[in-house]
């Protein structure tokens, strides 16, 4: 079965609906944390924060790399999906985009399975297409084919003013 995105205008950190729903956003692979959405995501719930530093901390003894995910619980029945898919926090030398698209494309491979697990729908901003310097015309693609293609509901917030 497959689903079609849903574009609202809104506030990600506020997802729409009712039962689980997981708000989705990618994060960078040198533990950085301090612009973008993930300040928005650090306004509401300590969580999402603390657990992605601890998985950078100790990656030596986990899976924190591109394309890994993590799911935190921050209220019933929201969890926050941090997705490791974008490398590096800045542009490099020949102006290459942090974000990268593969990455994006293994998270939310690892993310479908426990949203239909779990009975949830999906809802983020455009990722990968903020800070991480990405184009929606190459993400969109792979959330269609990850998530909705899948039969995962999924909302794409984008912020309001």
């Amino acid at each position: 079965m497959t689903e079609e995105i849903e574009y609202v205008r809104g506030d990600a950190t506020a997802p729409h609906g009712k039962g689980p729903r997981i708000i989705a956003h990618v994060c960078n692979d040198r533990g950085g944390w301090g612009k973008g959405f993930v300040l928005a995501l650090s306004r509401r719930w300590p969580e999402p924060e603390r657990a992605y530093r601890a998985w950078y901390r100790e990656r030596a003894s986990n899976d924190f790399a591109l394309g890994a995910l993590q799911l935190i619980r921050v209220e019933r029945p929201l969890l926050v999906a941090n997705m490791i898919g974008q490398h590096g926090t800045r542009r490099g030398g020949r102006g290459s985009a942090p974000v990268r698209y593969e990455a994006i494309d293994e998270a939310l491979h690892r993310l479908a399975p426990e949203a239909l697990r779990l009975g949830a729908t999906v809802h983020m901003p455009r990722i990968g297409c903020g800070l991480a310097g990405g184009s929606w015309d190459e993400v969109e693609p792979l959330i269609r084919e990850r998530l909705t293609g899948r039969g995962v509901g999924v909302t794409v917030y984008d912020v309001v003013g």
